[in-house]
């Protein structure tokens, strides 16, 4: 197939800098080389142009950098509609996970215009779907998923267009380990079907992975949103929240090949890489490799 890459070097979203290093730090550990490895055309397209920090103010503290976040998403969901309106294959590169709503918010608007059905897994330690009104710090990496559903400011949750960009029975949480205590409310009152690091234990990873692909349902298009801090910092130690507990090596190769099995994968995102955590771009290696086994890399 042939693969757009896109780098949101953006760390607006999250409360410690350095993820906006991501997409160069997966670029250099080999991630174009590899996919064409692999038989794939690969474009990249580059990185947005973000602002810093430094070259703004934060105007609402229950809202940090949210003008420059709903600009720079509304351009990522521009970019993300075209690429799939032309028959190829999203490949975002974040930054912090507030990318989110702006790949989810171009695909969604494509489909809907099309008439088509779009699913999304939600690969993360974290729930992700606080508001301003629920958050605890204000940082809008905590927030996608919630504005995904429609909830939060109008200026997020209006990117690629006013409708509801997904239905909640389309989605599914996977690797949950870690919630906002606040967040259980909006959980419950969404409906989205999570499934956490214990469900993974107890029947492991292919029994979970198939049960939160049937919940997710029968779809003409489905995004992975795949935040790193869902696999275990002893894997993957660079991130922009890591969280002891995650998916261990096997487990998170085993989720991208039977993505690769089921040949739903239509678009997919890698987002909170931090090499300033980092040790010798050992998370940006383990992306990559990720990567490989959902687009079809197999030991024999």
């Amino acid at each position: 197939m042939t693969i757009h890459i896109i780098g949101v070097p953006m760390d607006l979203g999250g409360g410690r800098r350095g993820v906006d290093m991501g997409p160069s730090a997966i670029r250099i550990a080999g991630l174009g080389a590899r996919l064409r490895e692999l038989g794939h055309k690969v474009i990249d397209e580059g990185d947005l142009t973000i602002k810093t920090q430094e070259e703004q103010r934060i105007k609402d503290a229950k809202a940090k950098y949210l003008p420059e976040i709903a600009r720079a998403v509304e351009v990522l969901a521009k970019k993300a509609e075209k690429i799939i309106s032309h028959g190829h294959f999203p490949l975002v590169l974040g930054g912090d996970h507030s990318v989110a709503i702006g790949t989810v918010g171009g695909i969604a608007s494509y489909c809907r215009k099309k008439r088509k059905k779009l699913g999304l897994l939600w690969v993360d330690a974290h729930g992700d779907i606080n508001t301003p009104s629920t958050s605890p710090t204000g940082n809008i990496h905590g927030m996608p998923l919630a504005v995904l559903m429609g909830l939060g400011p109008r200026e997020l949750t209006t990117v690629g267009g006013t409708l509801r960009r997904l239905d909640p029975q389309n989605v599914a949480i996977l690797g949950l380990r870690s919630l906002d205590e606040r967040e259980r409310s909006n959980l419950r009152k969404t409906k989205v079907p999570v499934f956490t690091m214990e469900e993974i234990d107890k029947y492991g990873m292919h029994r979970i992975f198939n049960k939160a692909l049937a919940k997710i349902g029968k779809v003409d298009y489905l995004h992975v949103s795949f935040d790193l801090d869902s696999v275990d910092p002893v894997y993957a130690p660079g991130v922009g929240t890591p969280v002891k507990g995650g998916l261990d090596y096997r487990e998170a190769h085993l989720m991208m090949e039977l993505l690769a099995e089921s040949r739903m994968l239509t678009s997919l995102e890698l987002v909170e890489v931090n090499p300033i955590l980092d040790e010798h771009n050992k998370s940006a290696e383990f992306a990559v490799e990720l990567v490989q086994s959902a687009f079809g890399k197999k030991i024999l």
